[in-house]
């Protein structure tokens, strides 16, 4: 309900500031006949900006100081004890507090206690939300007020509108920059953590994969060897470019250069349609269906595929990859000039051999970078392997036998109740570190290739 007020509320006051300051220009150029510096509609832009602007910033900051607001007067209307008691009791109670003031169950009776620190945290949630959203308002009213002063024949409205929209866009990209790097730093952080309990070299160069969740005494560290992953990882990874470079790469050929219109607009929908398909779905129908299938196909030959394997979740991940490579690789070759292979066919070449020795190699270094893309995509595929490939961290090189990847250990590294400070967990992010860098590097390589090679057509 509070959301949708504020929506409401930042909702009107963007209208309602944007047609002030549109009708005022509009009516400053209808009487004087003066020819305005900006169109009407920067004006509106500006005064909109200024509107908005401050709400947002009272918003923002609510928003950043809201839950330790509320977690002190909940405290405070808790006995002494509770907030001089030990952190993770403290947790608890705020929570069970919150529990009661939304209306959800909790565990046992409710002391007496809470449920009057439920009835006052509401009515302080109440009197919060409604004192924020006026003075939002109220600053967003007294800056479209100034904003709307300011429209005039001569104001430059244009160049503070332009000047605010490239501010929105470097914070925007900051904030994207940022992120990164904070996802990074955390796991460089975690994964020194746990370095500090296993050697590096031991845990890049180990082939023995055993966390020994349950053991104790001088061995209770275990084994972290990352070989069986991450070769479980290149495996997967391999069949299932294997499975999808040539028929998307010979799908995308066949859309740009063979088919009808018509049969294009119909079949490169339906092929990026696999794209939109949610992981656990080609995960269970890796299980279910390709998983027994292959099986069937191995015992017909005398051969011993397992329906949990690497060639299971590599086959089915590849389906998924498909439109990837062909709807990239189908607009760059769609890039090539038509000029190029119009004067193959008119030297005398064939479709085939246009194709072969002029669209291609022209496309190549797009074709590449769409590969490399979809290699990325592949190492850090979750559920299709947890579901198909079969978590045995064993270092094996017959793919129809299960293996382990490192998105699969990850999963099971941090599934359940584990503690946080322990190497059985914190290796997780030493993985995810691991894989970080690989798709880091393979994203670098597939932009300095398409750089690199790129060639430019008039």
């Amino acid at each position: 309900m509070n959301a949708l007020l504020i929506a409401a509320l930042l909702l009107v006051l963007l209208s309602v500031s944007y047609q002030m300051g549109w009708s005022r220009s509009r009516k400053l150029a209808d009487t004087t006949g003066e020819r305005l510096h900006s169109r009407p509609v920067y004006h509106g832009a500006f005064v909109a900006i200024w509107a908005i602007l401050p709400a947002l910033l009272v918003l923002g900051i609510w928003a950043i100081f809201s839950k330790s607001a509320s977690e002190a007067y909940i405290l405070s209307q808790l006995p002494p004890e509770v907030s001089t008691g030990p952190q993770g009791e403290m947790v608890g109670a705020i929570e069970r507090v919150k529990s009661i003031a939304n209306g959800f169950g909790v565990v046992g009776e409710a002391d007496p206690t809470e449920s009057a620190a439920a009835s006052a945290y509401s009515q302080f949630r109440t009197l919060t939300t409604l004192v924020v959203i006026a003075v939002s308002a109220g600053l967003g009213v007294l800056g479209l007020f100034w904003a709307h002063s300011r429209v005039a024949h001569r104001f430059r409205a244009r160049n503070s509108v332009e000047t605010a929209v490239r501010i929105a866009l470097i914070a925007c990209s900051g904030i994207a920059i940022l992120t990164t790097l904070g996802i990074a730093l955390s796991l460089i952080a975690d994964a020194v953590q746990f370095f500090s309990f296993v050697n590096p070299l031991d845990f890049f160069f180990g082939t023995v994969w055993n966390p020994r969740f349950q053991s104790t005494g001088a061995d209770a560290v275990g084994q972290y060897g990352l070989l069986p992953l991450l070769w479980g990882t290149i495996m997967v990874s391999g069949i299932a470019m294997l499975v999808a470079i040539p028929v998307g790469l010979m799908s995308a050929i066949y859309l740009s250069q063979y088919a009808d219109y018509r049969v294009r607009n119909v079949v490169k929908p339906i092929i990026e349609v696999l794209a939109g398909i949610p992981t656990i779905v080609y995960g269970f129908f890796a299980l279910v269906t390709v998983g027994p299938f292959l099986t069937g196909i191995g015992n017909v030959f005398g051969l011993d595929i397992r329906a949990t394997s690497a060639l299971t979740a590599g086959i089915v991940m590849g389906i998924m990859i498909i439109p990837f490579i062909s709807s990239l690789s189908e607009d760059i070759l769609h890039q090539v000039p038509r000029a190029m292979r119009d004067g193959s066919l008119g030297l005398g070449a064939t479709k085939s051999e246009t194709i072969i020795n002029v669209l291609v190699p022209a496309a190549l270094p797009g074709i590449v970078g769409a590969v490399l893309l979809a290699v990325s995509r592949a190492i850090g595929e979750t559920m299709i392997v947890v579901l198909a490939a079969g978590n045995s961290p064993v270092l094996r090189l017959n793919p129809a036998e299960p293996v382990s990847t490192v998105t699969v250990t990850i999963v099971n590294q941090l599934t359940g109740d584990a503690d946080f400070t322990s190497p059985q967990s914190l290796v997780a992010f030493a993985l995810g570190l691991t894989l970080f860098a690989m798709t880091l590097v393979l994203n670098v390589v597939a932009l300095y290739i398409v750089r690199r090679f790129r060639e430019q057509y008039e």
